[in-house]
């Protein structure tokens, strides 16, 4: 019998995960609502794409599976709806990005739900500073040798994916000078980081053998990795993306990480050994810290790390060798978009530091914010 067994999927296919706000009106905090919300909603099948979240201020959105990009942007628009429905009941908005920037974690409550209760006896304060929001992507794969390579290889992608939908410059009232303060949240909790550089799934199975014999582990789910595989989906798993402001961003990210693992399982463009992540620290820094303006260290040949280049720029080579594997007219359209944001350097952050300096309150700009998420589907960068 398989320690670990992984459940094959259809290759390529597509689904995400949206960590989203839930603010009260009078002043644009969090709520602590998601209960009620998630109560009310209709019809009550949409309990299983609707789901709790550690603490009362969050809720999050599933996605079903997906082929095409278009057809992720339909559902989500009919997930907005029925969300948007219960919580204008509730007298509460909706929003995205990755923090909220004046929420303090102390004043957070731990949804009354056991395995998060035992996360906070587990984690202390780290459960309710984890009131961050994030986008996972999740990718289908054939079997876990596959979803290894995979996951590797997708870590080579980490700056661009946190660049493009960083969405936290804000977070206890500040201004970070993080374009993703998110990403620093994240670290702190230990089986935070990165897979271990084994390559074939009966490795990584006596990998977490080892560790659930020690009681470190009790699922996958303890591991609370940038990149990792899930083998009762069948999927890898993308986790360091911000929730963006709207839900086609949201989408264009999904159809990235689709494209990439097309690309990545069809071409093989790595090695993976024990240097594999030698400069990955650095570079999600670069990432986490300038956004699109960061600056990475790039490899050559696939494995030898070459001079500093400008992450954008990255971004875009990568975008314009991967309209190879776009397979309909919406995959050529969110290559489009996705190229425009790097081209010129603007993601969500922009908008939220923008749009604070304008209107100058945090409050004011979680309205907005909240506004931009229920009623519009295209970024604001594409109006």
């Amino acid at each position: 019998m398989d320690i670990l067994p992984f459940t094959s999927s259809t290759p390529y296919t597509l689904g995400i995960e949206l960590e989203l706000q839930l603010l009260n009106r009078r002043n644009y905090n969090l709520a602590t609502d998601a209960v009620d919300l998630l109560n009310w909603i209709e019809p009550p099948a949409l309990k299983k794409q609707i789901k709790l979240e550690i603490t009362q201020g969050m809720i999050e959105l599933n996605s079903d599976i997906h082929t095409r990009v278009d057809h992720l942007v339909q559902e989500l628009k009919e997930l907005r709806s029925a969300l948007i429905k219960v919580a204008h009941h509730l007298n509460i908005d909706v929003a995205g990005s990755g923090a909220h920037p004046f929420q303090r974690w102390k004043d957070q409550r731990i949804t009354p739900d056991e395995r998060f209760h035992d996360l906070h006896r587990k984690y202390g304060y780290l459960a309710k500073t984890f009131t961050v929001f994030g986008q996972h992507i999740h990718v289908g794969v054939a079997n876990g040798d596959d979803a290894l390579y995979l996951t590797h290889c997708f870590a080579r992608f980490v700056p661009h994916f946190i660049a493009l939908s960083a969405a936290s410059p804000f977070y206890q009232g500040v201004d970070t000078a993080f374009d993703s303060s998110r990403s620093n949240v994240v670290r702190a909790f230990p089986l935070a980081g990165t897979c271990p550089p084994v390559t074939r799934w009966s490795e990584f199975e006596a990998y977490y053998e080892h560790l659930r014999t020690l009681g470190i582990v009790a699922s996958m789910k303890d591991f609370y990795w940038d990149i990792r595989p899930k083998p009762e989906f069948g999927t890898v798993e993308i986790r360091v993306c911000d929730t963006p402001l709207t839900l086609e961003h949201a989408a264009l990210l999904g159809c990235y990480a689709q494209l990439l693992a097309r690309w990545i399982l069809t071409e093989r463009p790595f090695v993976i050994d024990d240097d594999f992540y030698l400069l990955y620290q650095y570079n999600r820094f670069e990432a986490s810290r300038y956004g699109l303006d960061g600056q990475i260290a790039t490899y050559g040949n696939g494995q030898t790390p070459q001079a500093r280049t400008p992450l954008h720029t990255d971004i875009l080579e990568r975008l314009q060798d991967l309209g190879r594997y776009a397979q309909s007219d919406a995959d050529q359209l969110a290559l489009t978009r996705l190229r425009h944001m790097a081209y010129e350097r603007v993601n969500d952050a922009l908008w939220l530091r923008q749009t604070f300096k304008q209107r100058g309150s945090l409050n004011d700009l979680m309205r907005m914010s909240a506004s931009l998420w229920m009623t519009h589907t295209a970024s604001p960068h594409f109006h």
